[in-house]
């Protein structure tokens, strides 16, 4: 069975998110460390859920209890990758640190980065539909960087607020397409370098491992020892997000077909679009389980 496994990142979490997911130990842990009982009734609330501390420590774990629940049910996987926050959980899946270590720095990965966000509030703008000099004029125009490339025309900007709605304005007047994402830190910018130096001195004393399957990075490429997995999770936070090269690297790898953990199905809408040949699916498309697996034997096996 030769299958990639992606890890959702955060702005597209809603409370009906993994309707198969168990109330299992991890799940309980998750709630305990947020402070709420009920994890689907806290993101009915759009304030609670928009919080990135609130939003990176609730997806990294329920992306960690998914795996846990789905993985007896299927092999490895071919390849592993994470988008944004999601890295946590694809390097657990791979190998690279325990589950509880993933969960045990969501908290601190979103605390540093809050600490950036409090001097310098900004966020995130999708935008797409627009040429790519005029994009680059308009993010040099609006004092924005590149925060995520994802594929073609389609890119997200990262920045301070005012800045973001100068870019938005400008957008708009060229005929492009825009969305804000429900993310309050401007996320794989400069903006967090000191966030990305100060969640890399969390990580220096760690275990961590080389690891088991592929593992590609959004700020690196492949992942081969424990020593450039450390270097590359910290890195992340305040460098552009090379998602196109993710894609690239994993469709490389001759995977059958895809699967997406995490909130939504955004990640696998983009792989259909590239690669409509090798299917994708998110795990937010399926009831149960075995539903997932009996999805990916049907086509992982050919």
């Amino acid at each position: 069975m030769s299958f990639a496994l992606l890890f959702s990142g955060q702005g597209t979490q809603h409370p009906a998110m993994l309707p198969w997911l168990a109330d299992d130990e991890r799940v309980g842990d998750t709630c305990a460390r947020l402070g709420v009982g009920d994890w689907r009734r806290a993101l009915a609330d759009p304030v609670w859920a928009e919080r990135n501390d609130n939003a990176q420590m609730l997806l990294t774990g329920l992306a960690l209890a998914a795996w846990d629940q789905l993985a007896p049910l299927i092999p490895s996987p071919a390849a592993v990758a994470g988008y944004s926050v999601g890295e946590l959980a694809a390097f657990s899946a791979a190998g690279v640190i325990e589950p509880d270590t993933a969960a045990a720095l969501a908290p601190l990965r979103a605390e540093s980065m809050d600490r950036c966000a409090a001097r310098v509030p900004g966020g995130l703008l999708a935008v797409s539909g627009i040429s790519e000099p005029g994009l680059e004029q308009l993010r040099v125009e609006a004092g924005l960087e590149l925060a995520i490339r994802n594929g073609g025309p389609n890119v997200i900007l990262g920045g301070p607020l005012v800045a973001l709605e100068t870019a938005e304005r400008m957008a708009v007047a060229a005929g492009a397409q825009c969305t804000r994402l429900r993310v309050n830190v401007a996320s794989h910018t400069s903006w967090m370098c000191e966030a990305a130096e100060s969640f890399s001195r969390t990580l220096a004393d760690l275990p961590f491992r080389a690891p088991q399957v592929a593992l590609f990075s959004n700020a690196a490429d492949r992942i081969r020892d424990a020593s450039a997995a450390r270097a590359a999770l910290a890195a992340q936070i305040a460098r552009t997000v090379r998602w196109d090269e993710c894609m690239e690297n994993i469709m490389a790898r001759q995977v059958r077909c895809v699967l997406e953990i995490g909130p939504g199905q955004a990640l696998a809408r983009m792989w259909n679009q590239r690669w409509p040949t090798v299917p994708a699916r998110a795990c937010d498309d399926f009831r149960s389980p075995a539903a997932i697996a009996a999805w990916l034997s049907s086509h992982a096996d050919r």
